[in-house]
């Protein structure tokens, strides 16, 4: 039998909001053109920084710093009641045409029935 899933939230994150925002409408196309149910799809408002500070010069002159930034933004994107088939040619579609640079997250909520 082909497996059920209640939720598939799908994390995605890269260092420029333009391409999230360019690919949320694109999944959120896809979704709506093979009839799955797209529920909520939200980022956070900040993005997250990751700071590091080196010396300017290898040997000496610990006065003189250099201090680097790199900011990492997040989209989440839900879909409700999938089956497995579907779910699996959807994601397949999506993480083939993700753009360069752009990592993607995926969780499952499958349904089972209960055991006796």
């Amino acid at each position: 039998p082909d497996k059920l899933y209640k939720n598939i939230e799908i994390e995605v994150k890269c260092g420029q909001p333009a391409i999230l925002k360019s690919y949320e409408y694109f999944v959120t196309s896809a979704a709506k053109h093979l009839g799955i149910t797209v529920g909520s799809c939200w980022a956070p408002k900040l993005p997250v920084h990751d700071r590091m500070t080196l010396l300017r010069s290898v040997h000496i002159y610990k006065k003189h710093r250099e201090q680097y930034e790199v900011r990492t933004y997040y989209r989440y994107f839900n879909f409700h009641k999938l089956t497995g088939s579907t779910a699996d040619t959807f994601l397949e579609y999506v993480q083939r045409n993700l753009p360069e640079g752009v990592g993607m997250k995926v969780t499952y909520t499958e349904l089972m029935n209960m055991p006796k």
